[in-house]
C-alpha cells in the first residue's frame, strides 16, 4: 500500500469555540481492512442513491450526492468528525500556518456591510490608510450588502501580488473612499505581550499555530528586557483561545516545565492513536529545526504564574492549562473551560479533499480526561463584562453526539498531590464593584489588554500577594 500524510488535531471545539488544531506531519502506512464489507447495508445505500437519481423533484449531481453521503457518515459520529472539501482543507492548512495572502484587516459584519475591526500593522490595508470603523461597501464592483462574511473574506484573500478595489464608507467623510490594494503575505502573530507593572509580565496566546513556540520565546525575552531583569510574576492568558497545533501547545507547556515532564497523553483504538508527549524537543520541534526554547531567559521555569481561562478556552489551550495545573507550576484562574478532550486526525483522501476523524481522547499528566468536563480553575473569577449565568454558557457537553468522558459524569479528583501553595478548589474571588461597567473595555491604540480587565487585575493581585508571602 502507498503512504499518506497524516495530520493529527486536538481541537475544533465545534462551531462555537473555533478551530483548535494540533498538527503533526508524519507518514503512516495504510492498513488493510480487517472486516468484510457490509453487503446488505451497501445494497440499501445503492438503492437509495438510485431512487434519488430517478425520482427526486430536480436532477441531482452524482458528486453532490456522494459528498453529502460521506459528510453524513462523519457528522453522525460526533461534533468534530467531518468531510473537508478542497476549499475547507486548504483553509484549515492556512489557519494552522498563521499566514495567508490577503489585505491585513480584522473584520466583522454590521448592517449587512463588512466592518473593519482593526487593520493589522505593516500590511497593505494599514499602509493604504484603512481605519477601524470603516465600512466596506464594495469589493471590486460587487456590492457587499447581502454577502456573507465568509464570502467577503474569501474575496479579499488571494494570491500575493494581485489587486482588489475597496469602496469604503467612513464616518465623517461625505463621499465613498476608493482604494486599490495589492495583496501580500499576511502573518498573524499568535502571541502578544506587555509589562503590566514593573516586574509583572502578561502574555496572551490567541491560537496555537506553527510558530507559537518561537513567538513565545521572543515575547518572554522582550518582557525581561523591558523589565531590565527577572520577572516577579507572569500571567499567561488563554481566554477564548480555541486551540491549535499540538506541537505549539507542547512547546508552550515545555517553556515553563522541567525537561521531559509529561505534557499530555492520548488513548485510542489503534497504536497510532496512543501517544505520550513530553517537554522534550522531539515533541515540539520539526525535523532539523533549531531548539528555540534554549533561548528562554533565565528564571522562566520558576517565575510565579497565573493561567487565565474561560469557557472559550478549548482543546490545545486546555492541554496547556491542565499540564501546568497538574505539575503545580501555575495557579489556574477564571471559569471552567470548554471541555474539548478528543483528538482528530486529518486524513487526505485525494483530489485535495480529506476527512477529519476523531481517533483518540487526550488526558492531562495526572490522568484526567477533560472531555465534556473542562478544566476547573483553582480560583473561580467571573468576568463582569460577561455576566451571563453558568447555565447559558455553551460547552462541549452541550453539543449533540459529543463523546462521553471515560470517567463518567462526576469529575474524578486529580491523582497528583495537592499544591503546597493551594489556592483552594472552588474559591471565588471578590465580585466586581457594584455599578461597574458590564461591557468589555475598548482597547486603546497599541494596548494589548485593557487596564480595566477585572480577571487580569485579580491575577495581578494574586501574584503580588504571593510575592509578599515569598519575601517573608
Amino acid at each position: 500500500m502507498t503512504q499518506k500524510a497524516k495530520f493529527i488535531l486536538v481541537g475544533l471545539a465545534g462551531l462555537l469555540a473555533g478551530a483548535a488544531l494540533t498538527l503533526n506531519l508524519s507518514a503512516i502506512a495504510n492498513k488493510e481492512a480487517a472486516t468484510a464489507l457490509p453487503v446488505e447495508e451497501l445494497r440499501a445505500f445503492t438503492d437509495v442513491f438510485a431512487r434519488i437519481k430517478n425520482d427526486y423533484v430536480d436532477p441531482v449531481d452524482d458528486k453532490k450526492l456522494i459528498t453529502e453521503a460521506i459528510n453524513g457518515m462523519l457528522t453522525g459520529l460526533d461534533p468534530h468528525s467531518s468531510y473537508l472539501d478542497a476549499d475547507a482543507f486548504k483553509d484549515l492548512q492556512v489557519g494552522t500556518q498563521g499566514e495567508f495572502g490577503g489585505l491585513g484587516i480584522e473584520v466583522g459584519m454590521e448592517d449587512g456591510f463588512v466592518k473593519v475591526v482593526s487593520p493589522i500593522e505593516d500590511t497593505p490595508a494599514y499602509k493604504a490608510g484603512v481605519k477601524a470603523g470603516d465600512l466596506i461597501v464594495k469589493l471590486d464592483e460587487t456590492p457587499v450588502k447581502g454577502m456573507s462574511l465568509n464570502d467577503a473574506v474569501k474575496r479579499m484573500r488571494g494570491k500575493p501580488g494581485t489587486t482588489i478595489k475597496l469602496t469604503i464608507s467612513r464616518k465623517g467623510v461625505d463621499k465613498p473612499i476608493v482604494l486599490t490594494l495589492t495583496r501580500a503575505v499576511i502573518k498573524i502573530r499568535s502571541v502578544k505581550s506587555t509589562l503590566l507593572d514593573p516586574g509583572y509580565g502578561y502574555v496572551r496566546v490567541t491560537q496555537f499555530q506553527e510558530h507559537t513556540g518561537e513567538l513565545l520565546v521572543e515575547a518572554l525575552n522582550k518582557l525581561y528586557k523591558e523589565n531590565k531583569g527577572p520577572l516577579k510574576g507572569l500571567i499567561l492568558d488563554l481566554r477564548n483561545d480555541p486551540g491549535g497545533l499540538l506541537n505549539g501547545a507542547v512547546a508552550v507547556s515545555a517553556a515553563f516545565l522541567k525537561p521531559d515532564s509529561l505534557v499530555v497523553y492520548t488513548e485510542g483504538r489503534t497504536e497510532d492513536a496512543k501517544m505520550r508527549l513530553t517537554a522534550s524537543r522531539e515533541h515540539y520541534l520539526r525535523p532539523m529545526q533549531q531548539d528555540y526554547l534554549k533561548n528562554l531567559p533565565a528564571g522562566v521555569k520558576d517565575v510565579p504564574m497565573v493561567v487565565l481561562v474561560n469557557s472559550g478556552s478549548a482543546s490545545a489551550s486546555e492541554i496547556v492549562a491542565g499540564a501546568l495545573q497538574d505539575h503545580k507550576r501555575a495557579v489556574v484562574m477564571g471559569t471552567r473551560t470548554f471541555g474539548k478532550g478528543s483528538v482528530q486526525t486529518i486524513l487526505p483522501i485525494g483530489n485535495g479533499t480529506a476527512i477529519k476523524l476523531t481517533t483518540a481522547r487526550y488526558f492531562t499528566p495526572s490522568g484526567r480526561s477533560i472531555q465534556a468536563k473542562g478544566i476547573e480553575p483553582d480560583i473561580v473569577v467571573e468576568d463582569p463584562a460577561m455576566p451571563e449565568s453558568e447555565e447559558l454558557r455553551v460547552r462541549e457537553a452541550d453539543l449533540d453526539k459529543h463523546l462521553a468522558n471515560p470517567a463518567g459524569a462526576t469529575p474524578e479528583p486529580a491523582k497528583a498531590p495537592e499544591p503546597a501553595r493551594k489556592p483552594g478548589d472552588g474559591i471565588k474571588a471578590p465580585p466586581a464593584e457594584p455599578g461597574k461597567d458590564k461591557k468589555p473595555a475598548p482597547l486603546e491604540p497599541g494596548e494589548i489588554v485593557s487596564k480595566n480587565d477585572y480577571q487580569v487585575n485579580q491575577a495581578l493581585n494574586l501574584l503580588k500577594g504571593l510575592q509578599i508571602l515569598q519575601s517573608r
